[in-house]
């Protein structure tokens, strides 16, 4: 049985890391990306456009921004759809809008392939050890099929449902995500404000009802100077947010808590940071209440 080619259209923060797990075992891989230097730093072979990569792999997988720019790469080069082929496997690992992600499943199947949408979750430190979990959606044989590529960057991966389902559900947990920080970052500026021993309010935040994923993997780190830079930015998780916004409109169904993270994280691009990792949402707080810093300045990575 030939050996089944992989494509990876994307190197950017989180494909980047991906590909590096699939070339690190030793899988050879043809990558895109706008960056021919990030190509390099996955250890790919380069492709010159993303529809070579779809030409000449059997599995593809995207890591893009948002689903603008998934439609762009998808329709906006007429090698790209000319390119799919029968039996074909394609893995969108983006964060998209569900919508989209059907409208293309749809497109790629009328050309007899099959399209999976494939929510990850970690963030950067995950990527890097290969331990992200995946939520998925589309045809259940299909993703058997991929599998053993996405073992190469995964430790759990849900089936969710059918197409567009994977990026339903990364969209209602980066919701949780962005709410849990934003509201982390706050308490924690209050409680330097009240002149408390930080570390101590965290022992006492996770063996509490007030532990969450915030209190536990980053404020730990955050009050020594350490942002865990490479992760998500500001005007990423604000654009998330949007997405779920998007999402509950369709649904019907209203949001009662979105606008502190939305008020949070768009603070955070106003002020500044919104290139910066989203852990920096608890300093543009801190700027509009007194200058706040979790910790001492010369301490901050």
């Amino acid at each position: 049985m030939a050996e089944t080619r992989i494509g990876f259209i994307g190197l950017g923060n989180m494909g980047g890391r991906m590909a590096r797990c699939i070339t690190g075992a030793g899988d050879a891989l043809l990558g895109f990306d706008p960056r021919a230097a990030a190509i390099d730093e996955a250890g790919a072979i380069p492709a010159e456009t993303a529809a070579a990569v779809v030409a000449g792999s059997d599995v593809v997988l995207l890591s893009l921004p948002d689903s603008k720019v998934v439609e762009a790469v998808v329709n906006g080069d007429p090698a790209f759809l000319a390119s799919v082929r029968e039996g074909q496997l394609i893995v969108d690992l983006s964060t998209a809008a569900p919508e989209s992600t059907r409208r293309i499943a749809a497109d790629l199947a009328a050309r007899g392939a099959t399209y999976l949408d494939a929510g990850i979750s970690g963030g950067a430190a995950a990527a890097e050890r290969g331990t992200l979990t995946l939520m998925v959606g589309g045809d259940a044989d299909a993703l058997e099929r991929v599998r053993p590529v996405l073992d190469r960057f995964s430790a759990q991966v849900f089936l969710c449902g059918a197409s567009g389902a994977g990026h339903t559900v990364k969209l209602l947990n980066n919701f949780l995500n962005a709410s849990a920080l934003s509201a982390t970052a706050e308490v924690m500026v209050a409680a330097k404000k009240a002149d408390l021993d930080l570390a101590t309010v965290l022992d006492v935040l996770n063996a509490s009802s007030g532990v969450n994923f915030a209190t536990l993997n980053r404020f730990p780190k955050i009050i020594t100077g350490d942002y865990l830079k490479g992760g998500l930015t500001n005007s990423l998780m604000l654009k998330d947010v949007t997405l779920y916004l998007e999402l509950l409109a369709e649904l019907g169904v209203p949001s009662l808590n979105a606008p502190g993270p939305v008020a949070a994280f768009g603070l955070a691009r106003a002020l500044g940071y919104a290139d910066e990792i989203s852990n920096t949402v608890v300093d543009a707080i801190g700027d509009v209440s007194g200058g706040v810093r979790l910790h001492d300045q010369e301490d901050r990575a």
